[in-house]
């Protein structure tokens, strides 16, 4: 029995949802992602934590920070998330799980070589983001700085999880790594479709597969790629390998890209189709 089939399931058209709250969802500000929201990666590991196995996350709204969600279940084993009756994001089990390889690996020296050489970070829009802010110290955001490697068309960044992102054992707890394989994805969109600066991408959907979390104090190698554009959408690729190339964790993402000012909009519905 999965962890969502535990919940109980979302009302059928035209009934009341019940009025118990049955499980609630909040996100510590810690795990920002702009300012005043929850970082994508983050929320989509947490809501992926009710699922077993590979799951695909779908985002709708930008998910409130220090707010208790409320967690549903929902058909074929789905969960979501709604605040004060707005649906925020739903986890589904993946049907087409990214597999664990990548398009090429990189040496430590070539990650390190990389880190922080990308346009991005010569303006960073989110300085204060969990996973990639530049103004997040040591012991508190991930500090994941993907940068083009020189000659290939792959982004990569060394990156050393710090002890408080333990689950009570040498591993960072799974959200953790979602939210790694969140930014660099990203990243890695933008710069290979050269988007230019009066545009914005939103993290529309995500889907990961993990084979193994990875452990406080050791250093890993995050790469991303970019996979293809379809009009508003770009799909990008990212994953976190130990020294030697292993492949812990891959992540296919759906970004959208938008005119700024950033609307607060829906997208999941686009990046799904």
């Amino acid at each position: 029995m999965s962890r969502a089939s535990r919940l109980a399931p979302l009302p059928a058209a035209g009934e009341q949802p019940p009025r118990a709250v049955l499980r609630t969802l909040t996100v510590p500000s810690r795990f920002c992602g702009p300012p005043d929201s929850a970082n994508g990666g983050y929320v989509g590991g947490r809501l992926a934590g009710y699922l077993d196995g590979p799951a695909t996350v779908t985002l709708r709204r930008p998910p409130p920070l220090a707010t208790p969600m409320t967690v549903e279940a929902g058909a074929e084993g789905s969960v979501r998330i709604r605040h004060a009756g707005t649906f925020i994001a739903e986890a589904a089990p993946a049907q087409d799980r990214p597999a664990l390889r990548v398009p090429d690996t990189v040496s430590m020296a070539e990650a390190r070589a990389a880190e922080g050489h990308s346009r991005y970070f010569q303006r960073p829009e989110f300085p204060t983001c969990f996973v990639c802010g530049t103004r997040r110290g040591r012991g508190d955001g991930l500090r994941i700085f993907p940068g083009l490697v020189r000659g290939r068309p792959l982004w990569a960044a060394p990156w050393t999880p710090d002890a408080s992102l333990a689950a009570g054992g040498p591993s960072v707890r799974p959200e953790i790594a979602w939210a790694a394989l969140d930014c660099p994805s990203g990243i890695a969109a933008i710069e290979a479709h050269d988007i230019s600066e009066d545009a914005a991408i939103l993290l529309g959907q995500m889907t990961v597969n993990v084979a193994s979390l990875p452990a406080v104090g050791h250093e890993y190698q995050v790469v991303a790629w970019s996979i293809r554009r379809e009009g508003r959408k770009l799909i990008a690729g990212s994953a976190l390998l130990v020294q030697g190339g292993e492949v812990l964790a891959v992540a296919r993402t759906v970004w959208l890209t938008v005119q700024r000012p950033v609307p607060r909009m829906t997208v999941g519905a686009e990046a799904a189709s």
